[in-house]
């Protein structure tokens, strides 16, 4: 079989785009609290000493961003202002504004309904043109692809051991790469291994290097790793300075890492911050979850979903259904019966996965998709029988 490297990466939860992206979905969260029909386009900018958290917002609810701004960078761990960012020391400077009229009449009653449909899933319209992907592989419990998944848990990890005071020298800014040999389809091998970890200026850097190998990597690659895997920690040296002290950080800088770390195609579209009748979120979560259950179901190994808006309309554009040679039926087929079980107009989705919930914030790192810790709506596998009964109709009207 042909071998190939795939590779993929992943942040801690202290890299400043991660800390924007954290902040936008608590803002978000704090709104959906109070108000589950509030509307938000929150986006936050982080640099040394300074947060701003800005965009649209259309709400009865009443929230204090500065607060939980602040609140988000202590969790996180900045709590020293020689970090470059601490949450007593910082600036916080708050510009959300209104979400502009024109965007809300066409969300609020897409073209159906303007047209005279009285279905209660045409109501909604799609907050934003754009297309969609969801991905599901069988070569993980989680449904994910190995380098990415491989990728969170080791930064994850990274994130562990500081808090827990293992290795009380790290610091929270911190980033993983692995990359992973297959033959075909089937993953072999973990081939390299990257960690990059924030550290406390007096440490030694071979026992860093040594403490990251023994607490991080070997606990979570084990069984992928072999006698010929190349581990690299901190290529750069020191790594002191991190965090917003030595890069900017934005809301959606990080988005192959919030999903299948390039392995699966991606729209373009961020998803922290975003109220769900923004597609870019609940569209995406939307695709996952049919991949995954057209993987759980049987239907085929390897499963991406892609799925395509025009804002202020309720039904998609298009759908496509592509299986990779993986699936039992054809491509074509496949995709007329998902269309027959799933609904993917932009209300439909909401109810579907409950989400109008202040649940996004913990999403925020470590990707969005293959949580099993916290048991999202669009993990579940609930579909599967209806996928397996709708083929069996199929099938009869067939014959």
């Amino acid at each position: 079989m042909r071998s190939k490297l795939i590779t993929s990466e992943s942040v801690t939860e202290g890299h400043p785009d991660k800390i924007a992206d954290r902040i936008s979905d608590a803002v978000l969260d704090a709104v959906l609290a109070q108000d589950p029909q509030g509307r938000v386009a929150c986006e936050t900018f982080v640099m040394q000493g300074l947060v701003l958290v800005g965009g649209e917002i259309a709400t009865e609810a009443v929230i204090q961003p500065e607060r939980i701004a602040r609140r988000v960078i202590r969790e996180i761990g900045y709590t020293d202002p020689s970090y470059g960012l601490s949450h007593e020391a910082c600036a916080v400077a708050d510009v959300l504004r209104q979400q502009s009229p024109d965007i809300a009449q066409a969300v609020l009653k897409a073209w159906e309904a303007r047209a005279g449909s009285a279905d209660r899933y045409d109501v909604l319209g799609a907050g934003d043109q754009g297309i969609m992907f969801g991905y599901a592989t069988s070569e993980t419990p989680e449904y994910m692809p190995l380098p990415i998944t491989l990728a969170h848990k080791l930064v994850r990890r990274l994130t562990e051991v500081r808090k827990a005071g293992t290795l009380p020298y790290l610091r929270p800014d911190g980033k993983s790469q692995v990359t992973v040999e297959y033959e075909g389809k089937r993953p072999v091998r973990v081939h390299t291994v990257l960690i990059a970890a924030q550290h406390a200026p007096d440490v030694d850097l071979e026992e860093l290097a040594a403490d990251i190998r023994r607490h991080v990597v070997e606990p979570v690659l084990d069984k992928w790793l072999d006698e010929e895997t190349e581990v690299l920690v901190n290529t750069s040296g020191r790594f002191v300075v991190g965090g917003p002290a030595s890069d900017t950080g934005m809301t959606g800088r990080k988005i192959i890492v919030d999903t299948y770390g390039g392995y699966g195609s991606h729209g373009g579209g961020a998803f922290s911050g975003k109220d769900p009748t923004k597609v870019d979120r609940s569209g995406s979560y939307m695709a996952r979850y049919v991949a995954k259950n057209v993987v759980a179901a049987g239907l085929a190994r390897e499963c991406e979903i892609q799925v395509a808006y025009a804002i202020g309309r309720a039904h998609p554009l298009a759908l496509n259904v592509e299986t990779f040679g993986t699936g039992t039926l054809s491509d074509d087929d496949l995709r007329e019966i998902i269309l027959e079980v799933f609904d993917f107009r932009p209300a439909a989705i909401i109810d579907r996965l409950d989400l109008r919930r202040p649940i996004y914030e913990p999403f925020s790192c470590y990707g969005h998709f293959g949580r099993l810790d916290l048991s999202p709506t669009w993990e579940a596998t609930d579909r599967v029988e209806d996928l397996k009964r709708a083929v069996v109709e199929r099938s009869r009207r067939l014959v």
